[in-house]
């Protein structure tokens, strides 16, 4: 539904004070607005990628808005509106595919192009045949539909924007300026052309929000606008000349508006241009389009839809296939419906000259294209579009030594030069010259690599071995994952495993957020989802979500644009409404951000993918009452901190900097309050593949890289440290993370206020689930798992607990009382069993060693030095599980351990007698 509507027919005088504005600013800007032209290539099959340049008006910098911020650049809001064009995909339009601001408010556009357009015709003298008339204007029509479908009009249809393909159809270009600027509010010049400009907006003059002589906005542009235009494009075809190019531009306005008087305007204009003859030879039905498009009153001419089901185009409609919009991945509807085989399958196995670039999606040419190299301002200042000036040259006057003074007219480069520029593809296609073609149509079963073969495989195998930010500028290696992430999306949820996999060695930045969205488990009709949710209605946390938004990653063009302001507002309300146990914390607009950034013109798929993160890492985090969450949430955060970093631990312990103190940001916003987005993207890739134990691991891994310098500081140092957290290297984080992920045992890090277990065999990650992956709390509980333990008996330990299932587990005694064993041959896990000798040979776990407490350690926790401390020496640095008849002996050995620094230590839950129902206690022999 459109958002806005057509003029009544009583804005259109004969001549009024605004048309003499209007003609007075068309005048000063006729010049500004060259013909198009380009300089002519060679014909190319395939569409190119093509970039033009335009400046947004420049706003004051003293002047700041209603809630006393600095008013929003309008680039930055053109680039906002900019996005969801880059979801109108059409075969009669073309895609557009990035937008790029540059300094001074300067903006450069990325949209498919080719070199044919209507222009052509008057160029060659040519006029075109009926038949060829009306299947440009059939054409035509189904674009402008289309838009209007979207609430668009393009408002600057002219000959130079109807592009031809290389199979003669229409692709309509810059049809998204006009929705970009706000309807011309947000640039310094008219959108459209005055000789394709309708009456009626020629009628209503120009308008700028800056300009005090007017008081009311002028209604935007609708569809019948555009009839007027496609009129008098089709006037041109059949005449074969341009309209209105003979005579000033004041006079051709003039002329225009004078035609309310005429019957028939479309003899009037021919014989205005001297083709009456040529006019007067079309059929009748043509002659009848062409006066239905170039009726003077708003009112009585059509709407496109209107045209498309006249009788004229029968036949047109009859040949044309009708387009058929892509399914997305999360939807109802089967991806496969329209899926048809050629009745001769060799026509798939057709050798194209090898060219696999252009099959693949123009976004990821675009992408790829910036990879090897491409620099749009450059291409932009090669072909003279942007020419740069010195700073003397660009000031309104200077004053010489001698006092006079010399001025300049208005800088004319800041105007509109419509101009595209083709961006060329041969530095692309000559980075990618070595990859073969079977790297293009990988096979997803193959498990002999997970790079597809090419003459330098060697080569592709050795990048993964890099850091990540290398890998993720390499072209040749982004084009073979973005293919195979590619493959392996659409057919999700089939190879979710597959999907999995490959994204513990990586995600291309280009498919991240479908990515994300697999790894999250999102499926399903979400846009269905997401429209029965109640976004409008006010409630009592709109005050707040209005506050925090424009504090949220502000730093970001997009989420700082008022369409992403917007998006933020429904994003973040649509969750409130929806889950209505929960409330609005301060922090979930920061967690809310990644999700929309990736998925800016999919609001359901953001929701979808913020409603399955959170429950999965910060379950009831957002309850009204979080105290108990947040307080066991930082208790198990303390004891990770004590089990791998002790001397830390007792450090931060003793000048009382506790987790409270810094940590419950990280938690609650899983570290999109203290990182910008570039960082918790790569961070997150990995989150996403760990449990909901994963955030400790990070958390102590960032502790690290600062452990130098809390340590040589005291309480305000460090606080002073934490206020502006210095720069913290996220790749050594994250490979840290991973290791002490894998040297925590599961049930270390158990919660009772965790997400309560899934449906029996789903983990979240089907069948390759790992150790490491899966979720203790999901594991079924058994009279071996760990016990919940109150807040204050949790916070009485150092030392986490770990479960008896997990130290058999960790064992191997079901395998006969062996012990797992790293590769350099040592017990991982060194079980310390402090009772007395006479109960340890009474029964104990193989493998186990006796150490009673009292010969370790004297009454003031100090170490003693005797055979036992050095059995405890040599295991030094192994998951340390300290086993004992009652929990406050194991509890309290455990805190004298990590009062003298020794790493991984942990008591086993329910000590020896949780052991004795299983059978597998020990018991020596009797000596003879």
């Amino acid at each position: 539904m459109l958002h806005h509507t057509d003029y009544d027919d009583s804005c259109i005088p004969l001549i009024n004070s605004h048309v003499i504005i209007y003609l007075a600013y068309i005048v000063l800007l006729k010049a500004v607005i060259p013909i198009f032209s380009s300089d002519r290539m060679r014909p190319l099959k395939d569409a190119q990628l093509g970039a033009f340049t335009f400046f947004a008006s420049a706003l004051p910098h003293d002047v700041c808005g209603s809630n006393g911020l600095p008013l929003t650049p309008n680039s930055i809001k053109i680039l906002g509106r900019f996005q969801i064009l880059k979801t109108i995909t059409h075969s009669r339009l073309c895609q557009y595919v990035d937008i790029s601001r540059g300094k001074h408010e300067r903006l450069i556009v990325v949209a498919e192009h080719y070199e044919s357009c209507l222009s052509d015709f008057q160029k060659q003298g040519k006029t075109a045949c009926p038949e060829q008339v009306l299947q440009v204007a059939f054409e035509i029509l189904e674009g402008l539909h289309f838009m209007n479908k979207h609430g668009m009009v393009h408002r600057a249809l002219s000959a130079h924007n109807v592009l031809m393909d290389c199979k003669g159809n229409v692709k309509l270009a810059k049809f998204g300026l006009y929705h970009m600027t706000d309807h011309g509010a947000d640039v310094d010049f008219p959108i459209g052309y005055p000789s394709y400009l309708a009456p009626e907006v020629i009628a209503q003059g120009s308008f700028h929000p800056s300009d005090p002589s007017h008081d009311d906005t002028p209604l935007p542009s609708g569809p019948k606008s555009d009839v007027w235009s496609l009129g008098v494009l089709l006037f041109e075809l059949c005449a074969g000349r341009r309209l209105l190019q003979t005579i000033d531009v004041s006079e051709r306005l003039k002329f225009i508006l004078t035609l309310g008087c005429m019957d028939d305007i479309v003899t009037v204009l021919a014989e205005e241009h001297g083709c009456l003859d040529a006019i007067k030879a079309l059929p009748d039905n043509v002659l009848e389009l062409l006066r239905k498009c170039l009726t003077f009153l708003p009112s009585k001419r059509p709407t496109p839809a209107e045209l498309l089901e006249d009788p004229v185009f029968t036949l047109v409609s009859y040949l044309h296939t009708p387009f058929q919009r892509p399914i997305s991945l999360f939807s109802s509807s089967l991806r496969c419906a329209h899926l048809e085989l050629p009745e001769d399958i060799s026509e798939l196995c057709k050798d194209d000259d090898d060219n696999y670039l252009s099959e693949r999606a123009i976004y990821e040419v675009y992408h790829l294209w910036c990879l090897a190299g491409g620099d749009l301002e450059k291409e932009l200042t090669n072909k003279g579009i942007i020419q740069s000036k010195p700073p003397i040259c660009t000031l309104p006057n200077f004053v010489l030594e001698d006092g006079e003074s010399f001025g300049q007219g208005r800088d004319r480069s800041f105007l509109l030069d419509d101009t595209t520029v083709t961006l060329s593809l041969c530095q692309l296609r000559n980075r990618l010259k070595d990859v073969a073609g079977e790297a293009y149509y990988p096979l997803l079963e193959d498990e002999q690599s997970n790079l597809p073969q090419s003459n330098s495989s060697n080569e592709l195998s050795s990048t993964v071995t890099l850091p990540l930010i290398i890998r993720e500028r390499d072209t040749e290696y982004q084009l073979i994952r973005i293919i195979l992430f590619d493959r392996l999306l659409k057919a999700y949820p089939y190879k979710k495993n597959l999907v999995w996999k490959e994204a513990r060695v990586d995600i291309p930045p280009l498919v991240r957020g479908l990515a994300w969205a697999a790894l999250l488990g999102i499926e399903g009709d979400i846009q269905a989802k997401y429209d029965t949710i109640d976004k409008d209605t006010p409630i009592p946390t709109d005050r707040q979500i209005e506050v925090d938004i424009p504090r949220c990653h502000q730093y970001d063009e997009l989420l700082s644009s008022p369409q992403g302001h917007i998006k933020f507002r429904r994003v973040l309300k649509a969750w409130v409404v929806s889950h209505p146990d929960l409330v609005y914390w301060q922090g979930l607009d920061s967690l809310c951000a990644p999700f929309l950034y990736l998925n800016f013109n999919n609001e359901a798929l953001a929701y979808a993918c913020m409603s399955s993160f959170i429950p999965k890492y910060l379950y009831n985090f957002f309850l009204k009452d979080n105290s108990h969450v947040i307080q066991e949430y930082l208790t198990v955060f303390s004891q990770m901190i004590a089990f791998h970093d002790p001397e830390l631990s007792n450090h931060l312990n003793e000048i009382g900097f506790i987790p409270d103190l810094y940590a419950i940001p990280w938690f609650l916003t899983m570290f999109t309050h203290v990182f910008p987005l570039h960082k918790i993207f790569h961070l997150w890739d990995t989150l996403l593949l760990g449990n909901s134990s994963f955030p400790f691991c990070i958390g102590v891994a960032i502790l690290q890289q600062l452990r130098d310098r809390l340590l040589a500081n005291g309480f305000n140092e460090c606080i002073l440290l934490f206020s502006d957290l210095p720069e913290i290297d996220i790749e050594r984080c994250v490979h840290e993370s991973i290791n002490l992920f894998c040297w925590t045992p599961k049930s270390a890090t158990y919660r009772q206020h965790a997400q309560p277990p899934k449906a029996a065999g789903d983990n979240g990650f089907g069948k390759t689930a790992t150790y490491y992956s899966s979720d203790y709390q999901d594991m079924p509980k058994t009279d071996l798992s760990r016990e919940p333990l109150a807040l204050c008996d949790l916070k009485a330990e150092v030392s986490p607990r770990i479960s008896a299932e997990d130290l058999i587990d960790l064992c191997e005694l079901s395998l006969g009382g062996t012990t797992k064993r790293t590769k350099a041959g040592k017990p991982k896990i060194f079980a310390a069993d402090i009772r007395s000798a006479e109960d340890f040979s009474r029964g104990h776990i193989s493998g186990s060693i006796n150490i009673p407490s009292s010969t370790v350690f004297n009454p003031d926790g100090e170490l003693v030095q005797c055979p036992a401390t050095g059995i405890l020496q040599n295991y030094r640095g192994r998951v340390i599980v300290v086993i004992s008849h009652t929990m406050k002996s194991a509890a309290m050995f455990a805190a004298h351990l990590v009062k003298v620094n020794f790493p991984r230590v942990c008591i086993l839950d329910g000590g020896i007698n949780k052991l004795k129902p299983t059978g597998l206690l020990t018991v020596p022999s009797p000596q003879i």
